[in-house]
């Protein structure tokens, strides 16, 4: 789906951020590679129209990269936007994916939707702020990008194909973003 004139909505992924692989830290707030951001705000600043309204989620590896961003590009409008931050693992962020026990992981890919996985959030209440957040971007007057996470980026590719809503964990998207990835929807 590729929305004519200023309704584009450009979905942008963090640099990888310095924490050790395999971790799960969805809305923990860690900075990001310094490098790998300043070359993907380059590489972002080649393409975004004048004018876009930049929003991001307000953990560190993404507004690091909104402002390397707005330093090359005085014209992008920047805002946080909380609904814009990556789900949030309660319980288990911090933890090594492959420590955290094999029945918590089987409750949350059997209730994929509605389980709280960590207690904290489920993939249905990150739906509902994601298709929040893109209902208004999508009735903006100018181009929007979102600088954010991987989960928040797979449940934007599944609104604009239009499903608002994930029940099953075969339903949601298994092909991301990888880090510093950028795509126009």
């Amino acid at each position: 789906m590729k929305p004519a004139g200023n309704k584009a909505l450009w979905l942008v992924r963090h640099a990888r951020p310095l924490v050790a692989d395999g971790l799960c830290y969805g809305a923990s707030d860690m900075a990001a590679d310094a490098d790998a951001t300043q070359h993907c705000a380059v590489q972002l600043a080649q393409v975004l129209p004048p004018h876009t309204r930049v929003l991001s989620s307000p953990l560190q590896r993404c507004t690091q990269l909104a402002q390397a961003l707005v330093q090359l590009r005085t014209d992008l409008c920047w805002a946080t936007d909380v609904r814009l931050v990556e789900m949030d693992f309660g319980a288990w962020e911090g933890w090594r994916w492959a420590d955290i026990p094999k029945a918590a992981i089987d409750q949350w890919v059997a209730e994929f939707g509605s389980w709280r996985f960590g207690g904290c959030e489920s993939v249905e209440m990150l739906m509902a702020r994601v298709v929040a957040a893109w209902h208004e971007s999508r009735h903006s007057a100018v181009p929007t990008a979102w600088l954010s996470h991987a989960g928040v980026a797979r449940a934007a590719q599944l609104i604009a194909r239009g499903q608002l809503a994930v029940r099953s964990s075969s339903d949601w998207p298994r092909q991301g973003l990888e880090f510093g990835e950028f795509v126009r929807l």
